[in-house]
């Protein structure tokens, strides 16, 4: 089997990040989706392993971002490299809340979408958080960043909490 076939999927990359009390999360995801407009829902897909899956399980809500071309490696190291249990992900930065409390940088974002969780679905090694949208405000005119560019132009490579990472 060619698992390559898997990096033809088309799919940007997003910061998703949750707080819960005075516990939060942050990562990057390359599943985030618009599920349906009425009610509009989206999707985002995190490993069970991140800090970040259970302050969202926790809190019953998350900000999605989509990331613009932008942003550089090290703000891509800052979100989905790191735990947020060992690095203050929003410290230094420009950084905001949505109207459910979850934070956020405008920073090298599209935009700022809150989601309260509606449905959940425990597909093993990750989790599936299906979130009605709240709130969504456009942050910037600057083209997305999809998981392509990433790899090409970036030069990025695929992490092993990633859902689209395949072993070599």
């Amino acid at each position: 089997m060619d698992t390559k076939a898997m990096f033809k999927f088309s799919s940007g990359l997003y910061v998703v990040s949750a707080k819960d009390g005075d516990d939060y999360g942050a990562c990057i995801i390359n599943t985030g989706l618009q599920l349906t407009s009425e009610p509009l829902q989206v999707q985002v897909v995190v490993n069970k392993q991140n800090h970040t899956e259970g302050v969202i399980e926790r809190a019953g809500h998350f900000a999605l971002c989509p990331i613009t071309e932008e942003a550089d490696m090290p703000y891509i190291g800052r979100f989905g490299f790191r735990t947020s249990t060992a690095f203050d992900k929003f410290g230094g930065i420009e950084c905001a809340e949505t109207i459910l409390g979850d934070p956020y940088t405008p920073t090298c974002a599209a935009c700022v979408i809150a989601c309260k969780v509606v449905q959940t679905l425990d597909v093993g090694t990750h989790m599936i958080f299906v979130g009605e949208v709240k709130d969504a405000e456009v942050l910037s005119d600057a083209t997305p960043l999809t998981y392509a560019y990433y790899h090409s132009t970036l030069k990025g490579k695929t992490p092993p909490k990633a859902s689209s990472y395949v072993a070599e």
